[in-house]
């Protein structure tokens, strides 16, 4: 996912495929030495350059853009393949500026590219002819990836802040319970307590006795009133909860599917698998070399399985501390977990459904 405005560099390697205009000419102009050791010099810095732009942010995406294009414009009089660079620059440039700063940038660049046609004499003829548009069409294809990045950012932003607000409300909603319940249960008990307390020093104790019973009964009642508040403290809901979570992935640039039907499980195990496929979705993004995952839901007699997998090439599974702990909370509810490598990672957990 991440959740910042970075492009994604999971397909940063396959972009490169559209080097291929400069690689062409490779094959068919006869190069000297010296040509060949400059083109290789600066294919390195163009590609240092690219890979540090996926790096930034986009507003630190300037000087890999100036350096894109100024070893472009080096080695266009060599190669006019260079104009897939212009292009990688050109989409950099509409990925990270604003739409008047993107327009002049874009105007500046198909500039130059018309002075070095000019002033240099450019081994190919349709130096302009192609290259322009391929130019303006890739900045185009970046000026929408900006916007798409915009409208992920604003939906979880809009997402965060509803999450917010419910969290606000329900944090109140528990601080005017407790008020209720505690302030008056707190007065008895406070009362009980010196009333017993000054029938000990009469020797009186038997009413004292009394007074401590009466004590006791009031804070187990006030201990059971606050669990049952507290209790209303809830998640979303399981099929809530798992939207969320392929929202995650997809953000994180996964292709997710489900399949089978959420179902309706007790709050605690609710609770439970919430916590622990949080857990597996959250590892997934953070070390899975893959792109797709699968969550398949699955029920059978009173048993009930939930499958995670990714198809992310793993040699092996070490289990840390954090398969410890969720394992742990699968226990304390009658499920548990079982990891395997079946054409990537997957997890499967296995849970007797509850009356």
């Amino acid at each position: 996912m991440k959740n910042n405005d970075k492009l994604q560099q999971k397909m940063s390697w396959i972009y490169l495929g559209n080097l291929i205009f400069f690689f062409a000419p490779l094959f068919f102009v006869t190069f000297t030495p010296w040509q060949w050791l400059v083109m290789g010099g600066g294919l390195s810095a163009f590609l240092y350059c690219y890979f540090w732009a996926y790096r930034c942010t986009r507003e630190q995406m300037a000087l890999p853009i100036i350096g894109i294009v100024v070893v472009a414009s080096a080695l266009t009089p060599i190669n006019p393949g260079t104009i897939s660079m212009f292009a990688y620059a050109g989409f950099f440039i509409g990925f990270a500026y604003s739409l008047r700063r993107y327009l002049t940038l874009m105007v500046a660049l198909v500039a130059l590219i018309f002075a070095l046609n000019h002033l240099f004499t450019v081994a190919w003829t349709e130096f302009l002819t192609f290259g322009i548009p391929i130019i303006l069409g890739v900045s185009a294809l970046g000026w929408v990836e900006q916007a798409r990045l915009k409208q992920r950012l604003a939906q979880q932003q809009s997402e965060d802040e509803i999450k917010q607000l419910a969290a606000m409300v329900e944090r109140e909603r528990i601080a005017r319970d407790l008020h209720d319940i505690l302030g008056h249960t707190l007065s008895s008990i406070v009362l009980k307590a010196d009333l017993a307390n000054k029938l000990l020093g009469h020797n009186q104790v038997e009413g004292a006795q009394q007074q401590l019973q009466e004590l006791s009964d009031i804070a187990r009642a006030a201990l059971s009133q606050v669990r049952h508040s507290v209790s209303g403290y809830k998640h979303l809901g399981l099929t809530a909860e798992v939207a969320k979570l392929f929202n995650l992935l997809r953000d994180a640039g996964f292709s997710s599917e489900l399949v089978g039907e959420v179902p309706s499980l007790q709050p605690r195990q609710e609770t439970t698998l919430i916590l622990v496929l949080t857990e597996l979705v959250t590892n997934v993004i953070r070390h899975s070399k893959g792109d797709v995952c699968q969550l398949h839901f699955s029920c059978s007699n009173k048993e009930f399985q939930i499958r995670f997998n990714d198809n992310g090439q793993i040699s092996s599974i070490n289990e840390g501390n954090g398969v410890t702990g969720m394992r742990e909370r699968l226990a304390a509810i009658g499920g548990q977990l079982v990891l395997t490598q079946q054409n990537g990672f997957c997890a499967t957990i296995t849970l007797t459904l509850q009356e």
